[in-house]
Formats: C-alpha cells, sequence, structure tokens
C-alpha cells in the first residue's frame, strides 16, 4: 500500500454564523429590560447609532442641517467700527451712576441633596441585632463574641455555626459565648438567633408568656409530629385528649418559624410585560411595549461625509463604515425581533382564542411546532422568541411559554391541556372538606366523572407541581 499526498477540490455547503447572525439571535431571546441595556451598551461604543430625539424623518433633518450651513456661510462677518467719542464728561458719568440705591447680592449656590437621601434605607437583620447589642453598652470581648455571632445569623434569623466554632474563632471560654448567644436571644424579632426550630419555638412562647405545658411538650418532643400532623400520636405519649392538642396546635401555629424574613432585604422582581393584548370591540388587539425603547437611527452626518466621499482617511474612512454597517445591523435586527414577536403572539392568539375568551379552563394543547409551522420559522426560533418574555392578557400576565403545555387525552373528545388539568385539581382541592380532603386517588375519579382519565401519580405530580401538600398534611381538626 503507497501513501501519498494529493491537493482535491471538493464544493460543500455549511452553516457559518457570522457576527451579524449571532448578534441576531441573541438579541432574539432577551427581555426588553435586556435589550434596553444592550442597546445603551451599543450607543456608548458606537458613534454612528445615536437615539432620535423627535420623530422626524432623517430625510427632514439632514435638509434642515443643510439649510443652516447654507446661511451660516451666506451671513457676513459683523465689523464694529464704532469709536467712543472723546468729548465725554467722565466725572459727570461717574457721579450719576454711583449714587446709593437697590443692592442685590448673587445668592449662594448650594448643590441640591442626592435624591437617595429623601430614601428610607432599609435596615438589615444584621444591623437591627447589632444596634441592639450595643445598646447593653458591653466590652470589648463580648463585641468580639457579639460580631462573630451576628455575622453568622443566616437570612431566616438561625445560627449557623456551632458553639465550638465561635469559642475557636474568638479565643473566649464556652460559658462567656453561651452567655452572649442567651442576650441575642432576647433581642427583636422574637426567637432570633436560635440554633434549631424548636429553640426558635420555645423563645417565642417565653417571650410571649406562654406558659401551657401542652404546648411546651409538643414544640420540644414532637415537631415531626406536629409537620405531619399526626395528632393521634402526640396526644397518645402525653397522655390527653386530641382536643387539647389541637388547641395547643393553634397557639404553636401563632408563632414564627422564620422570625428574620420580616427584615429581609431581597428586593421584588417586578415584571414588565413584552407584549399588550387587549379586547377591542370583541376582537384582541396586539401591542408591543416599546416604552422606554430608544428609537435608533444613523448619525446622520456621517452618513453624508460617507455619500459625498468627503475627503476622510482611509483607516478613518473604514472605521467609520464599519461602525455604520454594524449601526444598520443593529437597528435592523431590532425591527425583525419585533416583527417575530408579533407574528408569534399573534399565531398564539389564533390557537388559544378561547384562552384570552373565557380562561385557563379553555387553554388547548399546543407545541413549539404548532406555531412555527403557522409562521413558517424554525422551532428553536420560536422558542428564543419565547423565552423570558410575559404577555399582558385580559386574563393575567403569563409567560410566552405557559401556552405550550402537554396535552391530557380525554375519556370521549378531544385532547385537554396539561394546565387546564392543573387548574381543575386546584379547584377540586379548594372546595373540599378540610376535615376530611381528598387523597390523590379520589381527585383522579372526580377527573374521570368530567371526562380527563389521568393517574393517581400523576394527580400526585401536577398537586406538588402546584405547591399543595397531600391530604394527611392539609387535614385541619
Amino acid at each position: 500500500m503507497v501513501l501519498e499526498l494529493r491537493q482535491q477540490l471538493k464544493l460543500t455547503q455549511q452553516l457559518i454564523m457570522t457576527p451579524q447572525l449571532q448578534m441576531a439571535i441573541k438579541l432574539l431571546q432577551l427581555s426588553k429590560l435586556e435589550l434596553v441595556d444592550v442597546i445603551q451598551q451599543e450607543m456608548e461604543k458606537n458613534p454612528a447609532l445615536e437615539e432620535v430625539q423627535d420623530f422626524e424623518p432623517d430625510e427632514i433633518l439632514e435638509k434642515k442641517q443643510d439649510s443652516a450651513t447654507n446661511s451660516e456661510s451666506e451671513v457676513q462677518d459683523v465689523k464694529i467700527e464704532e469709536k467712543i467719542k472723546e468729548d465725554i464728561d467722565w466725572s459727570n458719568y461717574i457721579d450719576e451712576y454711583n449714587s446709593p440705591g437697590r443692592t442685590f447680592y448673587e445668592t449662594e449656590r448650594r448643590e441640591a441633596p442626592a435624591y437617595e437621601t429623601f430614601i428610607a434605607e432599609k435596615k438589615s437583620l444584621k444591623d437591627h441585632l447589632l444596634w441592639q447589642f450595643l445598646m447593653t453598652l458591653p466590652n470589648e470581648e463580648d463585641e468580639l463574641i457579639a460580631s462573630q455571632i451576628i455575622g453568622n445569623i443566616d437570612k431566616d434569623g438561625y445560627l449557623g455555626v456551632s458553639l465550638e466554632e465561635i469559642v475557636q474563632q474568638t479565643d473566649s471560654a464556652p460559658e462567656k459565648v453561651e452567655e452572649v448567644i442567651t442576650l441575642i436571644q432576647t433581642f427583636d424579632p422574637p426567637g432570633v438567633c436560635a440554633r434549631d426550630l424548636s429553640e426558635s419555638l420555645i423563645i417565642q412562647a417565653s417571650q410571649l408568656g406562654i406558659t401551657d405545658s401542652n404546648v411546651i411538650n409538643i414544640i420540644k418532643h414532637h415537631i415531626k409530629n406536629l409537620e405531619n400532623k399526626n395528632y393521634k400520636a402526640i396526644a397518645k405519649d402525653l397522655k390527653i385528649n386530641i382536643n387539647k392538642v389541637v388547641a395547643a396546635v393553634n397557639i404553636i401555629t401563632m408563632l414564627d418559624p422564620k422570625p428574620g424574613r420580616q427584615y429581609s432585604d431581597e428586593e421584588p422582581q417586578y415584571i414588565t410585560p413584552d407584549i399588550y393584548v387587549h379586547e377591542y370591540e370583541d376582537e384582541f388587539v396586539i401591542l408591543l411595549n416599546d416604552d422606554g425603547m430608544p428609537k435608533l437611527r444613523i448619525n446622520p452626518y456621517y452618513k453624508k461625509a460617507i455619500r459625498n466621499n468627503e475627503k476622510i482617511k482611509g483607516e478613518t474612512r473604514e472605521y467609520l463604515q464599519d461602525k455604520m454597517r454594524s449601526a444598520a445591523w443593529l437597528i435592523r435586527s431590532i425591527h425583525q425581533r419585533q416583527k417575530t414577536i408579533y407574528m408569534v403572539m399573534e399565531s398564539i392568539l389564533k390557537f388559544q382564542h378561547d384562552f384570552f375568551e373565557k380562561g385557563i379552563a379553555y387553554l388547548k394543547p399546543m407545541v413549539l411546532r404548532d406555531v412555527a409551522e403557522d409562521i413558517e420559522m424554525h422551532e428553536s426560533t420560536v422558542s428564543r422568541v419565547t423565552t423570558n418574555k410575559y404577555a399582558y392578557t385580559p386574563q393575567g400576565i403569563f409567560e410566552l411559554k405557559y401556552f405550550f403545555n402537554s396535552s391530557i387525552k380525554r375519556v370521549h373528545g378531544d385532547a385537554i391541556a396539561s394546565t387546564s388539568v392543573q387548574d381543575k385539581i386546584k379547584k377540586i382541592i379548594d372546595s373540599e372538606n378540610t376535615k376530611k380532603p381528598y387523597s390523590d386517588e379520589k381527585i383522579a375519579q372526580l377527573l374521570k366523572e368530567v371526562n380527563i382519565s389521568i393517574a393517581r401519580r400523576t394527580v400526585a405530580k401536577y398537586r406538588e407541581m402546584l405547591g399543595v401538600l397531600s391530604s394527611n398534611k392539609r387535614k385541619q381538626f
């Protein structure tokens, strides 16, 4: 067998991800707020890209600039030829205008206070505890121990380290550390600095003056049974009537299992809809949310300079052309993004018309392929469009992904959307007798009566997705 090197021509087709295509794909999957950030960054980097400050077309603005330039060239320079007269009596002039009269003083300009000074800063749990501890006028050792303890309290108000670790970090006696922990446990909010749930509830009960032995015993020895609502086991172990157990549980449920959450510094995340769907004269109208979206254009000065072949050096000309191409592609990509989102929402509205008109119970099974075939685009494009985007509808605000769901076969008739089944399960649970809640098997039977056939394990899966507890934990006495 002889090995040899040989050149060969071969014609193949392959997809190349150009920078322009990568930008278009990136913009397509961004939410509105993320898109505004990207546009601001591009405007800072690209001098050929600018925001339109008014609603006049570029051609009118260019004509105005041309006319302004021509008028400036026609205006002649003004020459001052007037001379001061030599026969002016300067002494009388000074006496006349030197007479005392109203005197005005320029007021001192002071900078306006920053806007942030008018906003109340939310106090964190650590700051609140440290402030209370410093009010006790501690010595240096106690302050060092307290800083280690408070610094290791989590957002729920629990101490996240052991006594031994604090002793090792501060080189203090265990008795001294325990004394500081006990002191912090008396602070507001009640139950803070506890090492577990039982200790936190005991501290809260003590501060509220609750001395019922049944309450204390349940907290100390029956937290698991309390979580599982196994009241019979609690009554049997404490040798009391189950009614007394229920009375004690009602007191315990008033206590806070997470005492630190009222000082949480987490900011709420508000949803800004990308699309609005309004009902107007028995028809649905789709509006894209362009509020706060900069209206872009290519700088007319640079465009005119390149078009008129003005004397620009080679590197500068190449730089400007590159930036203008980049700006034009960004503007085109944004317009294409908005057009694609509108087409996808229009297709969703066509498939889910009953949902927009009547509610969740009328949501139909739909997959990405249905919309992709309808608007003649690829499924991946539809997937990117529906990512991180929300629509305001007459039924509420929903993510676009919400409208795509699997189908559940009916006993008779067309299939039903899985989201509609979840809604029916939630309505069944909301209407149940809390003393005798429905089991998953019973819910499956009730669904079968309304022409929906699903297994018990499917009911359990949907119930967990809805955040609903099992029947034994929903039971109330």
